[in-house]
């Protein structure tokens, strides 16, 4: 059996940051998010956001590379999106994500920033180097 512990903190958005993510479907779709994420033997810490971008607290085990995580996790919920949660558009992610690595000590901070999206954008206490936005030529 293999030892790790590894953090990690990704952000990423719809497609051309539109606000496609309605409030009565955010839980299901943080949930669709998770699901693949545990199917990927991943922990998730934390998951959260707003209308259009998502922040995941999660611990990757190191036999999975980590773009194809975020493309497995992004295709799949992406499709639950479009087929189960019947969008009033077509629901695309952005093709980029940012991503930090972080030691456990910083493991609460992290889990309480991801939760806490609303708030943080709403009274403007965002962190810059967690709110990754995509370069132009990535949308």
């Amino acid at each position: 059996m293999t030892y790790w512990r590894l953090f990690y903190h990704f952000v990423w958005g719809t497609k051309n940051r539109e606000p496609l993510i309605a409030p009565e479907w955010e839980d299901p779709l943080h949930n669709a998010i998770a699901a693949k994420a545990a199917e990927l033997a991943a922990f998730v810490h934390a998951i959260g956001g707003v209308e259009d971008h998502v922040h995941l607290v999660v611990s990757v085990p190191p036999k999975i590379a980590l773009p194809t995580f975020m493309a497995q996790v992004n295709g799949n919920s992406s499709h639950f999106a479009n087929h189960t949660l019947s969008a009033d558009a077509y629901f695309a992610w952005q093709a980029g994500y940012g991503v930090v690595s972080f030691g456990g000590k910083t493991l609460d901070a992290m889990v309480r920033y991801a939760k806490n999206q609303r708030e943080h954008h709403a009274d403007g206490t965002t962190i810059a180097g967690l709110e990754w936005i995509a370069p132009e030529e990535n949308v």
